[in-house]
């Protein structure tokens, strides 16, 4: 038959449904009869681990766990929300569209059933949708991890055909589905590949073949042992230098002055001191993230030491500006003070305080909701005066570079290189809380009786009263009466692959 007849063969046409109907059992019944070696004892086990989404959950706890990195905790993350889209539209949509019977499991052998077989409707598969979005959504942002996932999804979407409860155009349905939550999540919340690579332009560096020339800085609070031995296998001729909080800066300035590159292994507090000391001395800033916290390494796009490696022996790296405060911590030398992330006046710092009192006994997450807790309720505003005008305010926050606000607060910057300050402040009042969370709330550029965000190339604050602490990188000192924040636009020659560009 042409294919101009079948076109204009309604009969054809109304038989089609049937045909894929009976295509769709013919399937599942060969399915029921075939022998399935070593499948038995698993698919069913497997089937019933994967119900609300307790084996997914379980996998996301342990990719976060055992990856040990931004990624992984990321791609954990991400995994999750696409099953919590994925099941959320089966159950809101999927299953009152179609009301399909389940299959007859009379061809179904009796061991492979399940005990408690579902009472929803057949189309689609809810199991199959939330296997797919979750293995879609951990592999948008970690391949590795979604190679390791996809083998598990696929295993449960065939066990709802093995063990009788789906027929496979249910299974394919869901898949589908849930394939399709981790893209619409993906378009909602981009993935790190997908948003511009920050810190630009592009510089070189002495290249340095296994590490020669090289003095790394490694803070013991963030592993020194393992580091130490990570570093010594990838550049054997480094010179690695150990110490404690408390010795970094000395140590760091010695390093500077004795290198062709400054390299540093620690959290954003002991990069923002091998910064300035860079900075002081003209040369390359090597950054292996270690510590609790390393918004700026993340930010540049190196999540691991192996990123910085490849770098180093390469001789790539950008240039990146860094904030910075006139006078410093430290009135008497007459230098000025250097933020890679963050600088703040009001609750901040006070916060800052708490959280590193408390983090060493209960951890660092549960400190920081307490701290949180206490200064909301226990805080008052701080006096001082903007650009020249002056009132109370519960916070004022000067970030290095724009931060990209994913979600409720800001989070990532696309760009370390342009000359800006993202500048907010929230005004004094009642319900601090509320303030603050509205600001949070309403992005990097806005204005209203609680909260300004602007984009400034300088700042100039004046009437601090004395006593008053500053907050930046994590780091807390006494700021002076008055001073001026501005940035030293393209100061930083940090080392960073190419392929990251």
């Amino acid at each position: 038959m042409s294919p101009e007849h079948a076109q204009h063969n309604p009969r054809l046409r109304t038989d089609v449904p049937g045909l894929l109907s009976r295509l769709d059992r013919q399937v599942f019944q060969a399915v029921a009869t075939r022998e399935w070696p070593g499948a038995e004892p698993v698919l069913p086990r497997l089937s019933r681990s994967a119900n609300h989404g307790l084996l997914w959950l379980g996998a996301a706890a342990g990719i976060a766990a055992l990856g040990g990195s931004a990624r992984s905790r990321r791609a954990a993350v991400r995994g999750m929300a696409s099953l919590a889209l994925a099941s959320a539209t089966i159950n809101t949509i999927g299953k009152r569209s179609v009301r399909r019977a389940r299959p007859v499991l009379d061809a179904v052998p009796v061991i492979r059933r399940l005990k408690r077989q579902p009472f929803t409707t057949s189309f689609p598969s809810g199991h199959a949708a939330s296997a797919a979005a979750f293995a879609t959504g951990v592999a948008l942002e970690s391949k590795g991890w979604g190679a390791v996932v996809a083998p598990v999804a696929a295993s449960v979407a065939f066990s709802r055909v093995y063990t009788g409860v789906h027929y496979p155009s249910d299974v394919l349905a869901g898949a589908a589905l849930g394939v399709g939550a981790a893209f619409a999540i993906r378009g909602m919340v981009p993935t790190r590949s997908q948003l511009p690579t920050p810190g630009r332009p592009h510089t070189s560096a002495p290249a340095l073949a296994d590490g020669e020339g090289l003095v790394i800085v490694v803070n013991r609070r963030s592993g020194s042992a393992e580091s130490a031995e990570l570093i010594g296998e990838a550049l054997p001729l480094a010179e690695v230098v150990e110490c404690g909080p408390g010795e970094l800066g000395p140590a760091l300035d010695k390093a500077a002055r004795n290198c062709r590159a400054l390299g540093v292994f620690g959290g954003d507090g002991t990069i923002n001191r091998a910064a300035a000391a860079a900075i002081e001395q003209d040369v390359p800033l090597a950054v292996f993230p270690g510590g609790t916290f390393n918004h700026f390494a993340y930010d540049l796009g190196i999540e691991t030491p192996q990123d910085t490696f490849r770098a180093v022996v390469a001789g790539d790296a950008v240039k990146v500006d860094l904030g910075r405060f006139t006078p410093g911590p430290d009135e008497a030398d007459g230098r000025p003070g250097y933020f890679l992330n963050t600088f703040s006046l009001g609750v901040y710092p006070e916060l800052v305080n708490i959280r590193e009192r408390w983090s060493p006994r209960i951890g660092g997450w549960p400190a920081g909701v307490l701290a949180s807790a206490r200064v909301l309720r226990h805080g008052r505003p701080l006096e001082a005066s903007v650009q020249g005008r002056h009132r109370p305010m519960w916070l004022l926050f000067a970030g290095n570079g724009v931060y990209q606000r994913v979600g409720p607060t800001p989070g990532h910057r696309q760009d370390l290189a342009d000359g800006l300050l993202d500048v907010r402040v929230v005004h004094g009042g009642r319900w601090p809380g509320l303030r603050l969370m509205a600001a949070a709330l309403a992005g990097p550029l806005s204005r209203s009786p609680v909260h300004a965000a602007e984009q400034l190339h300088r700042l100039r604050i004046t009437g601090v009263e004395p006593g008053t602490p500053l907050a930046y990188d994590g780091e807390v000192t006494l700021a002076p009466a008055e001073f001026t924040v501005d940035k030293a636009v393209g100061a930083l020659t940090v080392y960073r692959p190419q392929a990251l560009l």
